[in-house]
């Protein structure tokens, strides 16, 4: 049985604290725009996966009350940075399944302020407890620890790495904080919305060399939903104009290729990226040259330069000319990332994932306004998270 998207909401991601709103306002708003937009009511759903990292146990039913009191099945989803994505995987499957011909996914977070710890039930500090102690010990062995926010230090090596390997340069790196910042302009839900050139990018400060202030994704408030619904749904309540064909889907975790070569390059996550790019691209029929448009987890620049190499844009190490070529942007082959991405859009964990969705649910349906990329008919999300989890969704019109 197919899986449709006729339904999609978020709200604006914010700066912690700039909003006095809890997660359930959040979500509130978020799910009641996603069923609007569907022509759905909340009575007419039949389960509600629901997505977030940093809140309590069940703040999913806390979050899902505020849409409506029917006794429907919440289900409370932690995946780290793929948690929204997850969510939406499950809607998905409880559709494909025939559990539910309404399912709405829900992704929120509710943050507090500063860089993201490194994964330990004290924000990450001793690293013994963490569920990426893994991760983190390749790093140290191989470069040891500094003082800088720990997944800025994961990430910045691996840029160090790719550097070293395939002599990208710092001035790519930024390109790519560059192009996103300039995509969001014209995004009302981004949190950032201001343009900065290359060399503006480079310039600002230092979190983890080589990687700036303007190349990582900040902290953020948010929330974002989707109606995923069956095909006899689609035909009995009259949305085939609203319809977007959930087309391929696949979650990959660590295998021993993450850590088997010891390098920060491997252990942020382009082995899993790569497999679950491969299972979309074999159940679908359709490879990179077939999308149009992309959102990918650009946590920090260097990852969206590891994913596109992952994804198959470009060959191994040729992701920072790729880039630099301009054809990663509106003009070039492909348009990755029309929202900004996280790094100007915001980083809401929970919620990253969906949002990513409700992005390309609206490029494919030709509303995305000033940043509409022309012509958009197949799209591809792409959402990780350390410790480990990857997930690649492939979305036709």
């Amino acid at each position: 049985m197919k899986a449709y998207i006729v339904g999609v909401g978020m709200t604006k991601f914010e700066k912690p604290e700039t909003r006095d709103w809890q997660y359930w306002d959040m979500a509130r708003e978020a799910g009641s725009a996603a069923l609007a937009d569907a022509g759905v009511r909340y009575e007419q759903v039949q389960q509600v996966p629901v997505g977030y990292c940093f809140q309590a146990s069940t703040a999913g039913q806390r979050a899902a009350y505020e849409l409506g009191l029917t006794g429907v099945p919440v289900y409370n989803v932690n995946n780290n940075c793929a948690t929204g994505s997850t969510a939406l995987m499950m809607a998905r499957q409880f559709v494909e399944g025939g559990i539910g011909d309404c399912v709405l996914a829900l992704g929120f977070e509710k943050m507090a302020r500063g860089a993201l710890g490194g994964g330990g039930s004290d924000g990450g500090a001793d690293f013994r407890t963490s569920p990426v102690a893994r991760h983190y010990g390749i790093m140290a062995a191989a470069h040891g620890f500094e003082m800088s926010p720990p997944t800025a230090q994961i990430f910045g090596n691996a840029a160090r790495e790719h550097m070293d390997r395939y002599g990208t340069t710092e001035a790519q790196l930024a390109a790519v904080g560059a192009k996103n910042h300039r995509h969001s302009v014209n995004n009302p839900y981004a949190q950032f919305q201001d343009a900065y050139t290359v060399d503006e990018i480079l310039a600002a400060r230092t979190i983890h060399r080589p990687l700036t202030k303007l190349q990582c994704s900040p902290t953020s408030d948010g929330a974002a939903a989707a109606v995923v619904v069956s095909e006899r749904f689609v035909e009995s309540h009259g949305l085939g104009d609203r319809a977007v064909e959930i087309v391929a889907q696949a979650m990959t975790t660590d295998t021993g290729e993450s850590f088997a070569s010891g390098t920060c390059i491997d252990a942020v996550g382009p082995p899993m990226s790569r497999a679950a790019a491969q299972q979309v691209y074999d159940t679908s029929g359709l490879s990179a040259a077939d999308l149009d448009v992309i959102e990918l987890h650009d946590c920090f620049s260097i990852n969206e330069l590891l994913t596109y190499e992952a994804l198959g844009l470009c060959g191994e190490g040729e992701s920072g000319k790729l880039v630099e070529s301009g054809a990663t942007t509106y003009g070039g082959r492909w348009v990755v990332n029309p929202s900004g991405g996280l790094i100007s859009k915001g980083h809401p964990l929970g919620a990253t994932g969906i949002a990513q969705a409700a992005e390309l649910t609206w490029q494919l349906r030709g509303e995305a306004g000033p940043r509409q990329v022309a012509d958009a008919r197949v799209g591809l999300a792409h959402n990780i998270g350390l410790g480990g989890a990857a997930v690649v969704t492939l979305l036709r019109r």
